[in-house]
């Protein structure tokens, strides 16, 4: 009975860690997958600050995101990018890499958090960048 007590409140303390993360999302006003990405972050306990922004190229440019790794919409959190439609576990990997700038998925592949279709899904790479500028594998998804 115990080991069930102690077993239930660590689970409840990683629960209250994880409705504590908060992130800013800033993303173009007519983009409909930015939302769904939004509302997957949501229902994996992150708060979601919005930013509806009119020059999302300057964005990116000013939060430091590389121009290849460029997807539709970019969070922030802790101080760390995350670009695209990265899924909600591999940003609490991020936050476990201080020595990355941050993290993405190039484009838009299906089937990534906020681009479902289905039960289709593109392969796809979630790349962290450090601070020398280099990539650096965090996750990779395979088609299927």
């Amino acid at each position: 009975m115990r080991l069930f007590v102690l077993s239930l409140c660590v689970w409840a303390g990683l629960a209250q860690a994880a409705d504590s993360l908060t992130i800013d999302v800033h993303r173009d006003p007519n983009c409909g997958c930015c939302k769904a990405w939004i509302a997957h972050l949501q229902d994996n306990g992150f708060t979601v600050n919005d930013h509806v922004e009119r020059d999302m190229s300057a964005v990116k440019q000013r939060l430091g995101v590389p121009p290849r790794l460029a997807s539709c919409h970019t969070g922030v959190i802790d101080g760390q990018f995350v670009e695209g439609h990265v899924p909600a576990s591999d940003i609490l990997k991020l936050r476990q890499r201080p020595d990355l700038l941050g993290a993405a998925v190039p484009g838009m592949p299906t089937g990534s958090p906020g681009m479902e279709y289905g039960d289709r899904r593109d392969a796809y790479q979630v790349i962290g960048v450090d601070k020398q500028g280099e990539d650096q594998l965090i996750s990779e998804y395979p088609a299927n």
